[in-house]
């Protein structure tokens, strides 16, 4: 979908920047033990983890702080209990969103999100607010400088995957979550790096947004959502063209 990649796109960049990268890695950390306390350290038996591991390699997340958030989780029998948590809003101009946050006190978390989106002009919602805009899909992006049409429609036959679609200068594919393995075998097997893997809840009807005053209001409520620390990943149904993306952004 149009605008999870870019958004995606957004994060990657922001988690290059160096200031941005120790809270990237401290997320990532946080999603990792959490997963390994809940179903073990094996990410062949734990998606969960598997998930998790995933991401950190994404945002360059070396593999002895992996390794060491894994090791932390098993070592440590009490500590602080993390719940995942599904929170839905309503950012500028009624665009839907869906925040998933890795939280240990939701009388903390509910009302922190809510500032962050009354400050945009949104507002935070009640469960199945927005649910029912969106679907669970696996989600997994390449780079069209690695393949053309043909090698990925191949790929997605191979795995068992819903569609394979094109955006900008990428390579969309999913699936229902239950192939998110299948699909990632099948690319590891043609040799093939995804730009980003996961299991998104995508938008079944997206929303775009030309104006560039609206557009700067919400990358601003995403940039915000995404600076707290118990947000783990942002899901939204707007679309806003590349061109006034640029501008947002900078």
């Amino acid at each position: 979908m149009a605008g999870h990649s870019k958004w995606a796109n957004i994060q990657h960049r922001k988690g290059a920047q160096d200031k941005k990268r120790a809270k990237v890695f401290s997320k990532c950390s946080k999603v990792i033990m959490s997963a390994v306390k809940q179903a073990g350290p094996d990410p062949e038996m734990n998606l969960t983890l598997r998930y998790a591991i995933d991401k950190a390699r994404q945002v360059n997340m070396p593999r002895d702080n992996i390794e060491r958030a894994i090791k932390a989780a098993q070592g440590s029998e009490g500590g602080d209990k993390y719940e995942e948590v599904m929170y839905e809003g309503y950012g500028p101009s009624g665009v839907a969103f869906m925040v998933a946050a890795l939280t240990d006190n939701r009388n903390r978390t509910a009302p922190e999100l809510r500032k962050i989106f009354e400050k945009s002009g949104g507002k935070l919602g009640t469960s199945g607010s927005v649910a029912h805009q969106f679907e669970r899909k696996a989600f997994f992006s390449v780079s069209k400088d690695d393949a053309d049409e043909d090698r990925m429609m191949d790929v997605a036959l191979e795995c068992g995957a819903d569609d394979v679609n094109e955006e900008g200068d990428l390579w969309e594919i999913t699936g229902t979550p239950d192939v998110f393995s299948d699909i990632r075998d099948a690319l590891i097997k043609a040799k093939l790096e995804a730009k980003t893997s996961e299991v998104a809840m995508l938008p079944m009807i997206q929303v775009e947004v030309t104006d560039e005053a609206v557009a700067g209001r919400i990358v601003k409520l995403m940039e915000a959502l995404d600076d707290h620390d118990d947000v783990d990943q942002i899901f939204s149904n707007v679309d806003i063209p590349d061109a006034i993306m640029e501008k947002v952004v900078g």
